[in-house]
Protein backbone atom coordinates (compact mmCIF):
# COMPACT_ATOMS: atom_id res chain seq x y z
CA UNK A 1 0.00 0.00 0.00
CA UNK A 2 2.84 2.12 -0.15
CA UNK A 3 2.99 5.53 -2.35
CA UNK A 4 5.96 5.17 -4.72
CA UNK A 5 6.31 7.34 -7.54
CA UNK A 6 6.22 5.69 -10.99
CA UNK A 7 8.01 6.95 -13.77
CA UNK A 8 6.77 10.04 -15.66
CA UNK A 9 6.06 10.36 -19.11
CA UNK A 10 8.57 13.59 -20.41
CA UNK A 11 10.34 16.52 -19.79
CA UNK A 12 9.53 20.12 -20.60
CA UNK A 13 12.24 21.47 -22.75
CA UNK A 14 14.07 23.76 -20.01
CA UNK A 15 15.46 26.04 -23.20
CA UNK A 16 19.09 27.06 -23.65
CA UNK A 17 20.33 25.68 -20.72
CA UNK A 18 18.71 22.33 -20.59
CA UNK A 19 19.93 22.03 -24.50
CA UNK A 20 23.50 22.62 -23.20
CA UNK A 21 22.93 20.25 -20.30
CA UNK A 22 21.78 17.57 -22.98
CA UNK A 23 24.61 17.99 -25.08
CA UNK A 24 27.21 17.88 -21.96
CA UNK A 25 25.53 14.81 -20.85
CA UNK A 26 25.71 13.14 -24.55
CA UNK A 27 29.71 13.73 -24.70
CA UNK A 28 30.21 12.15 -21.00
CA UNK A 29 28.75 9.00 -22.20
CA UNK A 30 31.86 8.66 -24.53
CA UNK A 31 34.12 9.01 -20.51
CA UNK A 32 35.16 5.37 -19.86
CA UNK A 33 35.30 2.23 -22.08
CA UNK A 34 33.59 -0.94 -21.66
CA UNK A 35 36.12 -3.10 -24.04
CA UNK A 36 38.97 -2.15 -22.06
CA UNK A 37 38.07 -0.91 -18.47
CA UNK A 38 37.80 -3.45 -15.64
CA UNK A 39 33.79 -4.62 -16.25
CA UNK A 40 32.02 -3.53 -12.95
CA UNK A 41 34.12 0.66 -12.98
CA UNK A 42 32.79 0.81 -16.87
CA UNK A 43 29.32 -0.48 -15.21
CA UNK A 44 29.74 1.99 -12.49
CA UNK A 45 29.99 4.96 -14.88
CA UNK A 46 27.65 3.94 -16.85
CA UNK A 47 24.65 3.83 -13.76
CA UNK A 48 25.84 7.28 -12.96
CA UNK A 49 25.18 9.01 -16.35
CA UNK A 50 21.97 6.42 -16.73
CA UNK A 51 20.90 8.19 -13.40
CA UNK A 52 21.55 11.74 -14.34
CA UNK A 53 19.58 11.52 -17.63
CA UNK A 54 16.69 9.48 -15.16
CA UNK A 55 16.15 12.77 -13.59
CA UNK A 56 16.52 14.90 -16.36
CA UNK A 57 13.31 13.27 -17.91
CA UNK A 58 11.72 12.49 -14.94
CA UNK A 59 11.57 15.59 -12.66
CA UNK A 60 8.76 14.66 -10.77
CA UNK A 61 10.29 10.61 -9.74
CA UNK A 62 13.49 12.88 -8.83
CA UNK A 63 11.98 15.25 -6.63
CA UNK A 64 10.07 12.23 -5.24
CA UNK A 65 13.46 10.54 -4.41
CA UNK A 66 15.25 13.25 -2.70
CA UNK A 67 17.26 14.87 -6.19
CA UNK A 68 15.53 18.06 -6.25
CA UNK A 69 17.91 20.10 -9.23
CA UNK A 70 14.78 19.82 -11.39
CA UNK A 71 11.83 20.54 -8.80
CA UNK A 72 10.79 23.98 -11.11
CA UNK A 73 10.70 21.56 -14.09
CA UNK A 74 7.20 19.90 -15.30
CA UNK A 75 6.31 16.97 -17.37
CA UNK A 76 3.85 18.11 -20.64
CA UNK A 77 3.01 14.92 -22.15
CA UNK A 78 2.65 15.59 -25.86
CA UNK A 79 3.34 13.23 -28.66
CA UNK A 80 6.49 14.93 -29.38
CA UNK A 81 8.02 14.72 -25.84
CA UNK A 82 6.77 10.80 -25.87
CA UNK A 83 8.85 10.43 -29.14
CA UNK A 84 12.07 12.49 -27.27
CA UNK A 85 11.86 10.03 -24.18
CA UNK A 86 11.85 7.20 -26.41
CA UNK A 87 15.11 7.91 -28.11
CA UNK A 88 16.98 8.83 -25.30
CA UNK A 89 15.81 5.59 -23.88
CA UNK A 90 16.93 3.55 -27.01
CA UNK A 91 20.39 5.26 -26.57
CA UNK A 92 20.86 4.09 -22.71
CA UNK A 93 19.61 0.46 -24.10
CA UNK A 94 21.92 0.59 -26.53
CA UNK A 95 24.81 1.62 -24.38
CA UNK A 96 23.82 -1.25 -22.19
CA UNK A 97 23.77 -3.38 -24.66
CA UNK A 98 27.84 -3.37 -24.84
CA UNK A 99 28.24 -4.41 -20.92
CA UNK A 100 28.72 -7.81 -20.47
CA UNK A 101 26.45 -8.85 -17.47
CA UNK A 102 27.83 -11.93 -17.40
CA UNK A 103 31.72 -10.27 -16.35
CA UNK A 104 29.76 -8.47 -13.74
CA UNK A 105 29.34 -8.43 -9.87
CA UNK A 106 26.51 -10.39 -8.60
CA UNK A 107 25.25 -7.26 -7.29
CA UNK A 108 26.46 -5.13 -10.32
CA UNK A 109 24.03 -7.92 -12.47
CA UNK A 110 20.94 -7.41 -10.42
CA UNK A 111 21.30 -4.02 -11.37
CA UNK A 112 21.94 -4.50 -14.87
CA UNK A 113 18.64 -6.11 -14.87
CA UNK A 114 16.94 -3.65 -13.02
CA UNK A 115 17.90 -1.20 -15.62
CA UNK A 116 17.17 -3.32 -18.54
CA UNK A 117 13.62 -3.76 -16.96
CA UNK A 118 12.87 -0.36 -16.32
CA UNK A 119 14.12 0.31 -20.15
CA UNK A 120 12.15 -2.66 -21.54
CA UNK A 121 8.71 -1.46 -19.55
CA UNK A 122 8.46 2.15 -20.11
CA UNK A 123 8.68 1.69 -23.73
CA UNK A 124 5.93 -1.60 -23.70
CA UNK A 125 3.89 1.44 -20.63
CA UNK A 126 3.87 4.04 -23.78
CA UNK A 127 3.71 2.24 -26.74
CA UNK A 128 1.55 -1.04 -25.95
CA UNK A 129 -0.71 -0.59 -22.64
CA UNK A 130 -0.56 3.32 -23.37
CA UNK A 131 -2.25 4.50 -19.95
CA UNK A 132 -2.08 7.83 -20.61
CA UNK A 133 -4.26 7.55 -23.04
CA UNK A 134 -6.98 5.72 -21.10
CA UNK A 135 -6.42 7.08 -17.82
CA UNK A 136 -7.53 10.49 -17.16
CA UNK A 137 -6.51 10.08 -12.75
CA UNK A 138 -2.77 10.33 -14.25
CA UNK A 139 -2.57 13.77 -14.95
CA UNK A 140 -3.50 15.97 -11.72
CA UNK A 141 -0.48 18.99 -10.59
CA UNK A 142 -1.71 18.87 -6.70
CA UNK A 143 -0.09 15.61 -5.84
CA UNK A 144 4.05 16.96 -6.81
CA UNK A 145 2.81 20.55 -5.81
CA UNK A 146 1.76 19.29 -2.33
CA UNK A 147 5.02 17.07 -2.29
CA UNK A 148 7.04 20.66 -2.85
CA UNK A 149 5.23 22.39 -0.51
CA UNK A 150 5.31 20.03 2.27
CA UNK A 151 9.04 18.96 2.18
CA UNK A 152 11.63 20.77 4.26
CA UNK A 153 15.02 19.58 2.50
CA UNK A 154 15.25 23.16 1.18
CA UNK A 155 13.86 26.89 3.03
CA UNK A 156 10.55 27.99 1.97
CA UNK A 157 11.45 30.56 -0.69
CA UNK A 158 13.04 28.13 -2.95
CA UNK A 159 10.38 25.42 -2.76
CA UNK A 160 8.18 28.57 -3.64
CA UNK A 161 9.95 29.47 -6.42
CA UNK A 162 10.29 25.94 -8.00
CA UNK A 163 6.29 25.40 -7.33
CA UNK A 164 5.24 28.92 -8.94
CA UNK A 165 7.91 27.62 -11.87
CA UNK A 166 5.93 24.63 -12.43
CA UNK A 167 2.32 25.48 -11.81
CA UNK A 168 3.34 28.25 -14.72
CA UNK A 169 3.16 25.56 -17.11
CA UNK A 170 -0.64 24.19 -15.97
CA UNK A 171 -2.11 25.41 -19.59
CA UNK A 172 -0.19 23.33 -21.65
CA UNK A 173 0.04 20.21 -19.29
CA UNK A 174 -3.50 20.39 -19.01
CA UNK A 175 -4.21 21.04 -22.60
CA UNK A 176 -1.71 17.77 -23.62
CA UNK A 177 -3.78 15.82 -21.33
CA UNK A 178 -7.51 16.62 -23.01
CA UNK A 179 -5.11 15.60 -25.78
CA UNK A 180 -4.52 12.48 -24.99
CA UNK A 181 -7.41 11.13 -23.67
CA UNK A 182 -9.16 8.76 -26.01
CA UNK A 183 -11.76 6.64 -25.08
CA UNK A 184 -10.94 6.25 -21.28
CA UNK A 185 -12.06 3.70 -18.86
CA UNK A 186 -15.08 5.02 -16.88
CA UNK A 187 -14.07 4.08 -13.79
CA UNK A 188 -10.58 6.32 -14.38
CA UNK A 189 -12.67 9.36 -15.64
CA UNK A 190 -14.77 9.40 -12.61
CA UNK A 191 -11.28 8.95 -10.26
CA UNK A 192 -9.48 11.70 -12.29
CA UNK A 193 -12.48 13.69 -11.02
CA UNK A 194 -12.35 13.10 -7.79
CA UNK A 195 -8.92 13.36 -7.56
CA UNK A 196 -8.60 16.51 -9.15
CA UNK A 197 -11.17 18.29 -6.80
CA UNK A 198 -8.90 17.06 -3.86
CA UNK A 199 -6.05 18.68 -5.92
CA UNK A 200 -7.31 21.84 -5.80
CA UNK A 201 -7.41 22.00 -1.73
CA UNK A 202 -3.38 22.17 -1.98
CA UNK A 203 -3.50 26.01 -3.52
CA UNK A 204 -5.81 27.13 -1.17
CA UNK A 205 -5.07 29.10 2.19
CA UNK A 206 -2.13 26.31 2.95
CA UNK A 207 -0.44 27.82 0.22
CA UNK A 208 -1.27 31.55 0.07
CA UNK A 209 -0.05 31.89 3.41
CA UNK A 210 3.37 30.12 2.65
CA UNK A 211 3.30 33.00 0.04
CA UNK A 212 2.21 35.77 2.17
CA UNK A 213 4.80 34.91 5.35
CA UNK A 214 7.78 34.13 2.49
CA UNK A 215 10.82 36.26 1.93
CA UNK A 216 9.82 36.59 -1.91
CA UNK A 217 9.93 39.58 -3.79
CA UNK A 218 6.32 41.64 -3.81
CA UNK A 219 6.66 40.81 -7.69
CA UNK A 220 7.24 37.07 -7.07
CA UNK A 221 4.56 36.58 -4.86
CA UNK A 222 1.97 38.69 -7.14
CA UNK A 223 3.16 36.51 -10.14
CA UNK A 224 2.34 33.27 -8.18
CA UNK A 225 -0.96 33.98 -7.08
CA UNK A 226 -1.94 34.70 -10.05
CA UNK A 227 -0.07 31.50 -11.53
CA UNK A 228 -2.50 29.53 -8.29
CA UNK A 229 -5.64 31.28 -9.96
CA UNK A 230 -4.86 29.91 -13.38
CA UNK A 231 -3.96 26.73 -12.26
CA UNK A 232 -7.16 26.11 -9.95
CA UNK A 233 -9.12 27.45 -13.43
CA UNK A 234 -6.91 24.87 -15.77
CA UNK A 235 -7.98 22.42 -13.06
CA UNK A 236 -11.36 23.28 -13.19
CA UNK A 237 -11.58 23.31 -16.65
CA UNK A 238 -10.20 19.41 -16.54
CA UNK A 239 -13.13 18.97 -14.49
CA UNK A 240 -15.83 19.82 -16.36
CA UNK A 241 -14.33 17.97 -19.59
CA UNK A 242 -14.84 15.27 -17.83
CA UNK A 243 -18.14 15.52 -16.78
CA UNK A 244 -19.40 17.05 -19.43
CA UNK A 245 -17.26 16.22 -22.99
CA UNK A 246 -16.12 12.59 -21.67
CA UNK A 247 -18.60 11.03 -19.11
CA UNK A 248 -21.74 11.97 -21.58
CA UNK A 249 -20.53 10.93 -24.94
CA UNK A 250 -19.94 7.32 -22.91
CA UNK A 251 -16.97 5.93 -25.22
CA UNK A 252 -15.45 3.71 -22.83
CA UNK A 253 -13.43 1.19 -22.77
CA UNK A 254 -13.21 -1.70 -20.38
CA UNK A 255 -10.94 -1.26 -17.33
CA UNK A 256 -10.02 -4.87 -17.79
CA UNK A 257 -6.88 -5.41 -19.78
CA UNK A 258 -6.87 -8.70 -20.93
CA UNK A 259 -4.55 -11.87 -20.36
CA UNK A 260 -1.89 -10.83 -22.83
CA UNK A 261 -1.70 -7.38 -21.41
CA UNK A 262 -1.86 -8.85 -17.75
CA UNK A 263 0.81 -11.04 -18.12
CA UNK A 264 3.33 -9.21 -19.36
CA UNK A 265 2.36 -6.51 -16.98
CA UNK A 266 2.82 -8.55 -14.26
CA UNK A 267 5.93 -9.76 -15.55
CA UNK A 268 7.26 -6.28 -15.72
CA UNK A 269 6.13 -5.25 -12.78
CA UNK A 270 6.49 -8.32 -10.26
CA UNK A 271 9.56 -9.36 -12.09
CA UNK A 272 8.99 -12.75 -10.03
CA UNK A 273 10.39 -16.51 -10.78
CA UNK A 274 6.35 -17.79 -11.15
CA UNK A 275 4.59 -16.77 -13.60
CA UNK A 276 0.92 -14.81 -13.15
CA UNK A 277 -0.51 -17.95 -13.51
CA UNK A 278 1.26 -19.73 -11.14
CA UNK A 279 0.88 -17.29 -8.65
CA UNK A 280 -2.85 -17.29 -9.55
CA UNK A 281 -2.66 -21.29 -8.73
CA UNK A 282 -0.26 -21.04 -5.45
CA UNK A 283 -3.08 -18.51 -4.06
CA UNK A 284 -5.96 -21.09 -4.54
CA UNK A 285 -4.28 -23.72 -2.23
CA UNK A 286 -3.05 -20.87 -0.15
CA UNK A 287 -6.55 -19.75 0.32
CA UNK A 288 -7.49 -23.83 1.41
CA UNK A 289 -5.03 -23.88 4.10
CA UNK A 290 -6.24 -20.69 5.52
CA UNK A 291 -9.72 -22.03 5.72
CA UNK A 292 -8.30 -24.98 7.49
CA UNK A 293 -6.30 -23.13 10.00
CA UNK A 294 -9.09 -21.17 11.01
CA UNK A 295 -11.58 -23.52 11.39
CA UNK A 296 -9.42 -24.87 14.10
CA UNK A 297 -8.55 -21.75 15.66
CA UNK A 298 -12.21 -21.31 15.60
CA UNK A 299 -13.21 -24.13 16.90
CA UNK A 300 -10.91 -23.43 20.05
CA UNK A 301 -12.27 -20.31 20.30
CA UNK A 302 -15.93 -20.91 20.46
CA UNK A 303 -16.91 -22.08 24.22
CA UNK A 304 -14.71 -18.94 25.23
CA UNK A 305 -16.86 -16.57 23.65
CA UNK A 306 -20.19 -18.87 23.18
CA UNK A 307 -20.50 -20.37 26.46
CA UNK A 308 -23.21 -23.38 26.41
CA UNK A 309 -23.91 -22.46 23.06
CA UNK A 310 -24.52 -25.44 20.44
CA UNK A 311 -21.45 -25.10 18.08
CA UNK A 312 -22.28 -24.66 14.56
CA UNK A 313 -21.48 -28.11 12.08
CA UNK A 314 -20.51 -25.71 8.93
CA UNK A 315 -17.29 -24.39 8.86
CA UNK A 316 -17.70 -21.04 7.10
CA UNK A 317 -20.32 -20.30 9.67
CA UNK A 318 -18.31 -21.02 12.73
CA UNK A 319 -15.08 -18.95 11.69
CA UNK A 320 -17.82 -15.82 10.70
CA UNK A 321 -19.63 -16.12 13.76
CA UNK A 322 -16.22 -16.16 15.84
CA UNK A 323 -14.76 -13.40 13.68
CA UNK A 324 -17.89 -11.07 13.54
CA UNK A 325 -17.37 -11.44 17.73
CA UNK A 326 -14.12 -10.55 17.74
CA UNK A 327 -15.18 -7.46 15.55
CA UNK A 328 -17.14 -5.99 17.94
CA UNK A 329 -14.05 -4.47 19.72
CA UNK A 330 -12.83 -1.07 17.26
CA UNK A 331 -12.33 2.27 17.91
CA UNK A 332 -15.23 4.82 17.52
CA UNK A 333 -14.97 6.73 14.17
CA UNK A 334 -13.09 10.37 15.22
CA UNK A 335 -10.39 8.12 17.56
CA UNK A 336 -9.81 6.03 14.24
CA UNK A 337 -6.58 7.99 13.33
CA UNK A 338 -5.45 8.16 17.47
CA UNK A 339 -5.54 4.93 17.84
CA UNK A 340 -3.23 4.18 14.87
CA UNK A 341 -0.69 6.65 16.55
CA UNK A 342 -0.89 5.10 19.77
CA UNK A 343 0.31 1.56 19.12
CA UNK A 344 3.60 2.88 17.20
CA UNK A 345 5.76 3.02 20.30
CA UNK A 346 4.36 -0.33 21.37
CA UNK A 347 5.47 -1.93 18.31
CA UNK A 348 9.09 -0.23 18.18
CA UNK A 349 9.56 -1.61 21.98
CA UNK A 350 8.79 -5.17 21.00
CA UNK A 351 11.19 -5.03 17.93
CA UNK A 352 13.87 -3.79 20.14
CA UNK A 353 13.15 -6.16 22.89
CA UNK A 354 13.08 -9.45 20.81
CA UNK A 355 16.08 -7.81 18.59
CA UNK A 356 13.91 -8.87 15.31
CA UNK A 357 16.37 -5.92 13.43
CA UNK A 358 18.24 -2.58 14.13
CA UNK A 359 15.50 0.15 13.90
CA UNK A 360 16.88 3.74 13.47
CA UNK A 361 14.78 6.50 16.11
CA UNK A 362 16.26 9.57 14.14
CA UNK A 363 13.91 8.90 11.24
CA UNK A 364 10.52 10.63 11.69
CA UNK A 365 7.29 8.49 11.13
CA UNK A 366 4.53 11.15 11.00
CA UNK A 367 0.77 9.98 10.93
CA UNK A 368 -1.89 12.23 9.27
CA UNK A 369 -5.03 12.08 7.04
CA UNK A 370 -4.31 10.90 3.75
CA UNK A 371 -4.40 14.03 1.59
CA UNK A 372 -7.27 14.97 -0.73
CA UNK A 373 -5.56 14.14 -3.71
CA UNK A 374 -4.75 10.87 -2.80
CA UNK A 375 -7.97 9.35 -1.63
CA UNK A 376 -10.37 7.88 -3.91
CA UNK A 377 -8.45 5.09 -4.51
CA UNK A 378 -9.97 2.68 -2.33
CA UNK A 379 -6.51 2.32 0.00
CA UNK A 380 -7.47 2.97 3.91
CA UNK A 381 -3.78 3.33 4.72
CA UNK A 382 -0.44 4.03 2.74
CA UNK A 383 3.22 5.08 3.19
CA UNK A 384 4.76 8.39 1.46
CA UNK A 385 8.49 7.82 2.67
CA UNK A 386 11.43 10.14 1.17
CA UNK A 387 13.96 9.36 -0.80
CA UNK A 388 17.59 8.33 -0.48
CA UNK A 389 18.73 12.03 -1.88
CA UNK A 390 16.46 13.03 1.46
CA UNK A 391 16.97 10.43 3.95
CA UNK A 392 15.78 13.08 7.20
CA UNK A 393 12.63 14.01 5.69
CA UNK A 394 9.85 12.93 7.32
CA UNK A 395 7.52 9.29 6.24
CA UNK A 396 4.16 10.43 6.27
CA UNK A 397 1.81 7.27 7.41
CA UNK A 398 -1.34 8.57 5.28
CA UNK A 399 -4.53 6.89 6.89
CA UNK A 400 -8.12 7.69 5.75
CA UNK A 401 -10.68 9.29 8.22
CA UNK A 402 -13.45 8.16 8.55
CA UNK A 403 -15.93 10.35 6.01
CA UNK A 404 -18.35 12.52 7.72
CA UNK A 405 -20.71 11.62 5.14
CA UNK A 406 -20.92 7.98 5.66
CA UNK A 407 -23.95 6.50 7.31
CA UNK A 408 -23.71 4.98 11.35
CA UNK A 409 -24.16 1.70 9.44
CA UNK A 410 -20.98 2.40 6.60
CA UNK A 411 -19.18 3.46 9.27
CA UNK A 412 -19.81 0.66 11.84
CA UNK A 413 -19.10 -1.62 8.33
CA UNK A 414 -15.00 -0.04 7.88
CA UNK A 415 -14.46 -0.18 12.25
CA UNK A 416 -15.62 -3.83 12.25
CA UNK A 417 -12.88 -4.25 9.19
CA UNK A 418 -10.13 -2.30 11.13
CA UNK A 419 -11.14 -3.96 14.76
CA UNK A 420 -8.66 -3.98 18.03
CA UNK A 421 -7.10 -6.87 16.37
CA UNK A 422 -6.31 -6.28 12.51
CA UNK A 423 -5.56 -2.43 13.59
CA UNK A 424 -2.47 -4.02 14.80
CA UNK A 425 -1.30 -6.02 12.07
CA UNK A 426 -2.28 -2.92 9.60
CA UNK A 427 -0.02 -0.67 12.03
CA UNK A 428 2.80 -3.64 11.70
CA UNK A 429 2.49 -3.85 7.49
CA UNK A 430 2.69 -0.14 6.91
CA UNK A 431 4.49 0.92 10.08
CA UNK A 432 6.93 -1.14 11.83
CA UNK A 433 9.06 -2.92 10.58
CA UNK A 434 6.88 -3.24 7.73
CA UNK A 435 7.10 -0.15 4.68
CA UNK A 436 8.45 2.55 6.93
CA UNK A 437 11.57 0.37 8.07
CA UNK A 438 11.67 -0.99 5.09
CA UNK A 439 12.52 1.81 3.35
CA UNK A 440 14.53 3.72 5.83
CA UNK A 441 16.86 0.41 5.01
CA UNK A 442 16.20 0.93 1.25
CA UNK A 443 17.56 4.56 1.53
CA UNK A 444 20.62 3.13 2.83
CA UNK A 445 21.54 0.48 0.27
CA UNK A 446 24.88 1.21 -1.68
CA UNK A 447 23.39 0.53 -4.94
CA UNK A 448 20.99 3.94 -5.45
CA UNK A 449 19.71 1.64 -8.52
CA UNK A 450 18.15 -0.49 -5.96
CA UNK A 451 17.01 2.02 -3.51
CA UNK A 452 15.39 4.16 -6.33
CA UNK A 453 13.88 1.22 -8.42
CA UNK A 454 11.67 -0.35 -5.92
CA UNK A 455 10.18 -3.32 -6.90
CA UNK A 456 6.45 -3.39 -5.76
CA UNK A 457 6.39 -7.18 -4.44
CA UNK A 458 9.20 -6.91 -2.38
CA UNK A 459 8.20 -4.10 -0.53
CA UNK A 460 4.49 -5.17 -0.49
CA UNK A 461 6.02 -8.68 0.22
CA UNK A 462 8.39 -7.83 3.17
CA UNK A 463 5.30 -5.49 4.96
CA UNK A 464 2.97 -8.85 4.93
CA UNK A 465 6.12 -11.58 5.92
CA UNK A 466 6.89 -8.98 8.97
CA UNK A 467 3.29 -9.46 10.28
CA UNK A 468 3.55 -13.21 10.07
CA UNK A 469 7.62 -12.54 11.76
CA UNK A 470 6.17 -10.72 14.62
CA UNK A 471 3.11 -12.66 15.51
CA UNK A 472 5.57 -16.19 15.26
CA UNK A 473 7.88 -14.29 17.43
CA UNK A 474 5.19 -13.57 20.08
CA UNK A 475 3.62 -10.52 19.64
CA UNK A 476 0.17 -10.71 20.64
CA UNK A 477 0.72 -13.32 22.91
CA UNK A 478 0.24 -16.34 20.27
CA UNK A 479 -3.41 -16.14 21.07
CA UNK A 480 -6.26 -18.20 18.82
CA UNK A 481 -7.78 -14.77 18.63
CA UNK A 482 -4.39 -12.96 17.31
CA UNK A 483 -3.80 -15.68 14.90
CA UNK A 484 -7.06 -16.19 13.70
CA UNK A 485 -7.55 -12.51 12.92
CA UNK A 486 -4.46 -12.26 11.29
CA UNK A 487 -5.32 -15.57 9.29
CA UNK A 488 -8.33 -13.54 8.45
CA UNK A 489 -5.92 -10.67 6.94
CA UNK A 490 -3.63 -12.82 5.40
CA UNK A 491 -6.62 -13.84 3.50
CA UNK A 492 -7.62 -10.52 1.89
CA UNK A 493 -3.74 -11.13 0.93
CA UNK A 494 -4.71 -13.93 -0.77
CA UNK A 495 -7.18 -13.24 -2.30
CA UNK A 496 -6.19 -10.42 -3.56
CA UNK A 497 -3.83 -12.32 -5.70
CA UNK A 498 -7.08 -14.27 -6.71
CA UNK A 499 -9.62 -10.83 -7.71
CA UNK A 500 -6.80 -9.47 -9.28
CA UNK A 501 -6.35 -12.22 -12.02
CA UNK A 502 -10.08 -12.96 -11.98
CA UNK A 503 -11.15 -9.42 -12.69
CA UNK A 504 -8.44 -8.64 -15.30
CA UNK A 505 -8.50 -11.95 -17.20
CA UNK A 506 -11.66 -13.69 -16.39
CA UNK A 507 -14.13 -10.93 -16.44
CA UNK A 508 -15.56 -11.61 -12.66
CA UNK A 509 -18.11 -9.44 -11.88
CA UNK A 510 -18.43 -7.12 -8.99
CA UNK A 511 -20.83 -9.70 -7.82
CA UNK A 512 -19.33 -12.39 -8.04
CA UNK A 513 -15.90 -10.51 -6.59
CA UNK A 514 -17.55 -9.01 -3.62
CA UNK A 515 -19.36 -12.38 -2.74
CA UNK A 516 -16.36 -13.99 -2.87
CA UNK A 517 -14.01 -11.78 0.02
CA UNK A 518 -17.44 -12.04 2.08
CA UNK A 519 -17.70 -15.11 1.84
CA UNK A 520 -14.13 -16.64 2.14
CA UNK A 521 -12.80 -13.51 3.12
CA UNK A 522 -15.46 -12.81 5.75
CA UNK A 523 -15.39 -9.08 5.15
CA UNK A 524 -17.61 -6.55 5.96
CA UNK A 525 -19.28 -5.27 2.76
CA UNK A 526 -17.72 -1.78 3.46
CA UNK A 527 -14.19 -3.41 2.82
CA UNK A 528 -15.37 -6.18 -0.11
CA UNK A 529 -16.87 -3.05 -2.50
CA UNK A 530 -13.73 -0.65 -1.51
CA UNK A 531 -11.64 -3.53 -3.51
CA UNK A 532 -13.80 -4.33 -5.96
CA UNK A 533 -13.67 -0.65 -6.82
CA UNK A 534 -9.95 -1.07 -6.36
CA UNK A 535 -9.25 -3.32 -8.81
CA UNK A 536 -11.47 -1.64 -11.46
CA UNK A 537 -8.84 0.70 -11.05
CA UNK A 538 -5.33 -1.28 -10.79
CA UNK A 539 -4.02 -4.07 -12.65
CA UNK A 540 -1.54 -6.52 -11.14
CA UNK A 541 -0.26 -4.40 -7.81
CA UNK A 542 -3.33 -6.00 -5.96
CA UNK A 543 -1.00 -9.40 -7.00
CA UNK A 544 2.19 -8.11 -5.21
CA UNK A 545 1.53 -8.78 -1.88
CA UNK A 546 1.19 -12.33 -1.95
CA UNK A 547 3.82 -12.98 -4.77
CA UNK A 548 6.52 -10.97 -2.64
CA UNK A 549 5.40 -12.43 0.75
CA UNK A 550 5.29 -16.20 -0.49
CA UNK A 551 9.00 -15.74 -1.74
CA UNK A 552 10.46 -14.04 0.89
CA UNK A 553 8.55 -16.51 3.59
CA UNK A 554 10.11 -19.35 1.53
CA UNK A 555 13.62 -18.19 1.07
CA UNK A 556 14.21 -17.57 5.16
CA UNK A 557 12.54 -21.47 5.30
CA UNK A 558 15.08 -22.48 2.91
CA UNK A 559 18.12 -20.99 4.61
CA UNK A 560 16.46 -22.07 7.74
CA UNK A 561 16.90 -25.95 6.73
CA UNK A 562 20.57 -24.98 5.27
CA UNK A 563 21.84 -23.28 8.33
CA UNK A 564 20.11 -24.80 11.23
CA UNK A 565 21.48 -23.88 14.67
CA UNK A 566 23.34 -20.98 12.90
CA UNK A 567 20.59 -19.72 11.61
CA UNK A 568 19.80 -16.22 12.67
CA UNK A 569 16.48 -14.29 12.31
CA UNK A 570 17.86 -10.97 12.86
CA UNK A 571 20.88 -11.57 10.73
CA UNK A 572 18.46 -12.92 7.86
CA UNK A 573 16.17 -9.70 8.16
CA UNK A 574 19.20 -7.23 8.13
CA UNK A 575 20.83 -8.59 5.25
CA UNK A 576 17.56 -9.00 3.15
CA UNK A 577 17.06 -5.22 3.82
CA UNK A 578 20.22 -4.35 2.30
CA UNK A 579 19.44 -5.09 -0.46
CA UNK A 580 17.53 -1.58 -1.18
CA UNK A 581 14.30 -2.59 -2.97
CA UNK A 582 15.54 -5.19 -5.52
CA UNK A 583 12.91 -8.02 -6.49
CA UNK A 584 13.09 -11.02 -4.38
CA UNK A 585 14.48 -13.18 -7.18
CA UNK A 586 16.92 -11.60 -7.23
CA UNK A 587 17.87 -11.15 -3.46
CA UNK A 588 17.42 -14.90 -2.98
CA UNK A 589 20.63 -14.65 -5.44
CA UNK A 590 22.89 -12.55 -3.31
CA UNK A 591 21.46 -14.30 -0.42
CA UNK A 592 22.44 -17.49 -1.38
CA UNK A 593 25.74 -16.76 -2.80
CA UNK A 594 26.65 -15.47 0.60
CA UNK A 595 24.99 -18.14 2.69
Amino acid sequence: MTNTSTSKLLLLAAGCAGALWLGACEQSQQAGNPETDAPDLAFERFKTRFIDSLWYYNPEWASDQGYHRYDSLLVIPTAARRQTEAAAQARRRQELGTIAVEKLSVNNQTDFYLIQNYLDRSRWYADTLRSWQWNPASYNLGGPVAELLNGRYHPLDRRLRAISEKIGHAVEYYEAAKQNISRPTEEHTKLAIDQTRGGLQVFGPALLDSISRSGLSEREKSDFRTRIATTKLEMESYVQFLETEVLPKGQFRSFRIGKALFDRKFAYDIQSTYTADQVYAKAQQHRRELLHDMGRRAARLWPKYFPGQPQPTDSIQLIRTVISKLSEKHAKPAEFAAAIKQQIPTLVKFVNDKKLLTQDPTKPLVVRDTPLYMRGSGAGASISAPGPYDKAANTYYNVEPVPAEWTPVQAESYLREYNDYTLQILNIHEAIPGHYTQLVYANRSPSLIKAIMGNGAMVEGWAVYTERMMLESGYGGGTDEMWLMWDKWNMRVTLNAILDHDVQVNNASQQAVVGMLMRDGFQEEREATGKWKRATQSQVQLSSYFTGYTEIYDLREELKREQGPRFDLKTFNEQFLSYGSAPVKYIRNMMLKKA
